[in-house]
């Protein structure tokens, strides 16, 4: 660990003392917002002096949407702010400003300054991460701010801003019900939250459940909506595919993010860029966004490095950070595509999270399993219990001490295979360290 990162670690733990949980639970109500409004008021309410927002919510797909916006609002010339969570490897992942992750010295100065604001008072891990992301964003300029929803959305910490320009909901589906409750209808809820009054609110492909709920809190606040496949389309087409809205027809190239889950979360992007006021951002900006998408972890082609190294020639290795049931199925879609030679998953979990669930759409592509528990990670599945879940669902599974071990255990017999390691983004994060 460099020394900046034990500076920045070393001003998180302190902060994170003052409450008990990273996140808090709906136990006891005590999931609110009253910490970090008390906090930003201290700090002078720089969430009210934010550039236009694009705020995005949504269980899965709301990350690479958020990517895509950025990518095509900077080919198109435009300075973007953005925060996102959580980090792979650095925790100045979360905060890019004027497009570039912020620097090591304004971040320590901005914790800091957050800690001398919050007087030794309860606050959370994220609560400290969106105030300082707040106050970075208003110190330097930038044309637009792009807002990522860390947990829910009525009650997440980023729904502090009153009036975005535009808000977006990617697929909605069953995760951290611990926190949103126990049913798509539940969180949903949650998610419909970041809705605002007259504000536009952007729709990705929804189940029934999931679409009656926000269409249900759009209408009651006063949001007009723009939903997939209804106010606008985005399909494969040919090479390439197709966008359809209000006032757009684009024929553009597929997204660099590879999957077939990815053209709705880009089209999604690009119904945000239609309903965003005061911005002019031409075909050929979106085109260009597109083929330059930046987002780790999420299918990932691992190219280089020890890990690849270590497969025999001619192998792939892939990486992606999905954890539920929705993310397991994007991941099976991708794996109908890859017939040319055998799929060994290696997979580690965080204990929170239904790992058969997520195994079960993999288990008809899916040669063999390694399990591996997470290093580092306070609440790791442990292998033995992932090896179970595998087992119930169909794919002959092992335990493994370690990735790297995983990987010289499928590298053995020593022809071209192609693994892919997934089950969760801190596990990406740990690969994407140790791999370079």
């Amino acid at each position: 660990m460099s020394a900046a990162d034990a500076a920045i670690e070393r001003v998180l733990a302190r902060l994170g003392g003052l409450h008990p949980k990273r996140i808090d639970t709906v136990d006891g109500n005590t999931l609110s917002l009253d910490r970090i409004e008390r906090l930003l008021a201290a700090l002078g309410n720089p969430q009210d002096r934010l550039p236009p927002v694009v705020h995005v919510a949504g269980t899965n797909g709301k990350g690479s949407t958020v990517a895509t916006l950025r990518a095509c609002l900077e080919a198109a010339g435009y300075r973007v702010h953005v925060f996102t969570s959580p980090h792979l490897v650095r925790f100045n992942e979360r905060i890019r400003v004027a497009g570039k992750p912020i620097e090591d010295e304004a971040l320590i100065a901005l914790l800091e300054e957050c800690e001398r604001g919050n007087r030794g008072q309860p606050i959370t891990f994220f609560e400290v991460a969106t105030c300082a992301a707040f106050l970075a964003f208003t110190r330097s300029a930038a044309d637009v701010a792009l807002l990522e929803v860390g947990l829910g959305g009525r009650l997440d910490t980023t729904n502090v801003v009153r009036r975005p320009a535009v808000t977006a909901i990617t697929p909605v589906s069953l995760d951290h019900q611990a926190f949103l409750g126990p049913t798509i209808a539940a969180i949903a809820g949650e998610k419909a939250g970041i809705v605002k009054p007259g504000v536009p609110a952007v729709i990705g492909p929804q189940t029934d459940e999931a679409q009656a709920v926000i269409e249900t809190r759009a209408r009651e606040v006063g949001a007009p909506l723009f939903r997939w496949r209804r106010e606008w389309c985005c399909e494969p087409a040919g090479n390439g595919m197709c966008y359809a809205g209000p006032r757009w027809q684009l024929d553009l190239p597929l997204p660099s993010l590879p999957g077939r889950h990815q053209v709705a979360n880009a089209g999604t992007a690009i119904a945000c860029l239609e309903q965003l006021p005061g911005f002019a951002v031409p075909a050929e900006a979106i085109a260009a966004g597109l083929r330059r998408i930046e987002w780790p972890a999420r299918l990932q082609h691992l190219g280089r490095g020890p890990l690849i190294a270590a497969l025999p020639a001619g192998s792939e290795l892939w990486l992606d950070g999905g954890h539920n049931a929705a993310a397991g199925q994007a991941l099976a879609d991708a794996a109908k595509d890859w017939r040319d030679r055998p799929l060994d998953l290696v997979v580690g979990m965080l204990n929170t999270k239904d790992a058969a669930g997520f195994l079960a759409p993999l288990a008809p592509h899916a040669r063999t399993l390694y399990a591996v528990t997470i290093p580092g990670e306070e609440n790791p599945l442990p292998a033995d219990a992932i090896v179970a879940a595998a087992t119930s669902v169909g794919i002959a599974a092992h335990p493994a001490a370690s990735v790297e071990a995983a990987i010289a255990a499928i590298a053995g017999p020593g022809a071209p295979v192609r693994v892919l390691i997934c089950g969760s983004l801190h596990l990406a994060g740990v690969v994407l360290s140790n791999n370079g």
